[in-house]
């Protein structure tokens, strides 16, 4: 437990990733499943609590907006705690916030709970990508940040079917009882596998925020938002599109979903690899790749069959862009990286809200068919801001040179 990795430590030589990796992939595991198993059980909560459809709704609502604005307020107060100390905080913050969920005897006390356990989320997996990437070789590093994220994506393959089961037989609040022993996993794996790192100097609060403040990083940071806005406009009406448009039995969207989650890990393991490949390079062509998907989705959707072919190689391009823009945002932040690798996860928050709102704007002045459509748009014009970043960077290593 008292094993410690200095700033100047060589990172492990060889191609495996260490076994202190896949505890924070736990974690972002557990935490990936609170977020989203709630969808899987608003019936069960609504009746239970006695509120409506809607009102159970917010649950989602107000866990995200507690991700935006929890991920920056967070890593300030927190600024002074090693990185370390840091993680176990938040996670016994998460196993407090979800132990609460499971016990709560009223809609107000769940929606409490949601919250804290919210702040968490965007904290836990930028100190969570930080600390990754320390514990390999520079240049597995997107390969590493890919494998935190892979706890997410995991999770809407795995996590999130089981929990909802679970909750389906036994209650909603047991859900939130395995979700509470998940992090207690994930805490004693934290406590007992990863290093304690060692920093030769902590940042100030105000060089914190300069480094997020730095035109590069917000451009990078708005870019990646329009990658997750062009997901969630389309991912928020998946289902009504596979049913109304498409023709599948809404027997059929469970395992139509499952698919789309082997596509979104796969997609976010390759884009890690391409990302330690080449960077801007691969960002760039995966949002060019994401744009033509869903444009062709949009014209596909009357095809059942190719339409499933595109939701996969959709879903494969949406994640492949994750590793390499928290990786990028982690570089030009690098010598004060913290806040700005959890405000990520607020930009990418707000970006989801934004596409399920613009992808409810789409059916309702469209239709259904369109929403793919805005989406691959969407997507184009995170291309452009990746292109912009991608030049800006260039131009100022040639004027420096």
């Amino acid at each position: 437990m008292q094993n410690t990795v200095s700033p100047q430590q060589t990172a492990p030589q060889n191609d495996r990733f260490p076994a202190a990796l896949f505890c924070l992939t736990a974690g972002a595991f557990a935490i990936g499943m609170t977020e989203f198993v709630i969808m899987g059980l608003l019936p069960n909560v609504a009746n239970d609590l006695g509120v409506t459809i809607p009102q159970a709704g917010q649950l989602i609502t107000g866990y995200a907006l507690g991700v935006a604005v929890g991920a920056p307020i967070l890593t300030i107060a927190t600024n002074r705690i090693a990185q370390k100390q840091l993680l176990c905080l938040l996670m016994a913050i998460f196993i407090i916030g979800n132990l609460v969920a499971a016990l709560a005897p009223s809609y107000g006390l769940l929606m409490g709970s949601r919250l804290v356990t919210a702040l968490a989320h965007g904290t836990f997996l930028g100190t969570g990508s930080l600390i990754a990437a320390r514990l390999v070789r520079p240049d597995k590093r997107a390969g590493a940040v890919s494998m935190v994220l892979a706890g997410l994506t995991i999770a809407n393959i795995i996590g999130v079917p089981f929990g909802t089961l679970i909750g389906q037989h036994l209650g909603w609040r047991a859900s939130f009882g395995a979700i509470t022993v998940m992090g207690v996993i994930s805490l004693l794996g934290i406590i007992f596998l990863i290093p304690r790192i060692e920093q030769a100097a902590q940042p100030s609060l105000s060089k914190e925020v300069r480094s997020l403040l730095q035109p590069q990083v917000l451009l990078i940071l708005l870019t990646g938002a329009f990658g997750c806005c062009s997901m969630f406009t389309v991912f928020t009406y998946i289902t009504p599109m596979l049913t109304d448009v498409s023709g599948f039995q809404e027997s059929s969207v469970t395992w139509i979903l499952v698919m789309y989650g082997i596509g979104v890990t796969l997609g976010n393991i390759v884009g890690g690899r391409l990302a330690d490949w080449k960077l801007m390079p691969s960002i760039i062509t995966i949002f060019a790749i994401l744009s033509l998907m869903l444009i062709i989705l949009s014209g596909v959707l009357h095809m059942p069959w190719l339409a499933l072919v595109f939701i996969f190689l959709w879903g494969a391009a949406a994640f492949g862009i994750m590793p390499g823009i928290q990786l990028r945002i982690m570089n030009l932040a690098h010598e004060a990286p913290r806040l700005a690798a959890t405000s990520s996860h607020s930009a990418l928050n707000l970006g989801n809200a934004t596409g399920a709102f613009l992808g409810g704007v789409v059916i309702t002045h469209a239709g259904l068919v369109y929403v793919p459509l805005v989406g691959g748009l969407i997507a184009a014009v995170g291309m452009c801001g990746a292109i912009l970043s991608y030049y800006m960077v260039e131009k100022k290593k040639r004027h420096s040179a």
